[in-house]
């Protein structure tokens, strides 16, 4: 190999274990950006919750002020004939009450407009974070089912040298279970045979080969027992 196809060979096996090392990093990343974000949001919520809390409060002051308005109101016109000074007062009151609530309301609309965006991009928020959550899940289960497969292929391939030692062994000791079947299978035959074997045996003791004649063999265990 030439000088220059070994420098891009090394070049390449270097980017791509900086690209793996980089990969493994972002999901490091990307796990630590949800944690944040979790945090984040559970603080909105937080910050949520005071300003409805506020937003309330505003409103209950609001509703006040009209119930006061309309209560002075009323006793103003009550009395402009029979307490023309008294109905002053009162209309001077409903006034005051008005700039007060006009004050308030102000308050309150801008709570109200900020509760509504808080709670806008809060959902959006929480949307865009389960939807990162899925996608990171997916990907480390992805990973991980193929950090298996690859285990699973180099661990049982061939070219294994421990792995080929472990399959010969096992040829080997199938091959083994083979010959012993095999050695009970001719036992069992050769029991049956040597069933008439021990009589052979007995014929040729007694007297000359058991291939002699029926007839002599008969005169002989006549003779025997006389």
């Amino acid at each position: 190999m030439s000088l220059g196809k070994l420098w891009t060979a090394l070049r390449g096996h270097t980017n791509k274990a900086l690209e793996d090392a980089a990969d493994t990093q972002a999901l490091t990343i990307l796990d630590q950006n949800i944690r944040d974000a979790k945090k984040e949001i559970q603080q909105c919520g937080q910050s949520l919750h005071s300003i409805a809390a506020k937003r309330k409060m505003s409103q209950n002051k609001v509703d006040s002020f009209n119930a006061d308005i309309d209560k002075y109101t009323q006793s103003a016109a009550e009395h402009a004939e029979s307490n023309r000074e008294l109905a002053l007062e009162c209309a001077q009151r409903v006034g005051e009450l008005e700039n007060l609530k006009a004050s308030e309301q102000s308050i309150l609309d801008s709570y109200i407009k900020n509760e509504g965006t808080l709670k806008s991009n809060l959902s959006t928020a929480k949307n865009n974070l389960r939807m990162l959550e899925q996608q990171v899940d997916q990907v480390k289960a992805t990973q991980a089912v193929q950090k298996a497969q690859v285990a699973a292929s180099t661990h049982f391939d061939g070219g294994n040298s421990k792995v080929k030692t472990a399959l010969d062994s096992l040829e080997r000791i199938k091959q083994k279970q083979a010959e012993k079947d095999a050695a009970i299978e001719a036992a069992s035959e050769l029991a049956e045979l040597e069933s008439g074997s021990d009589l052979d045996a007995k014929l040729r003791n007694a007297g000359g080969s058991g291939s002699g004649s029926s007839e002599d063999m008969l005169a002989k265990i006549l003779a025997n027992k006389k």
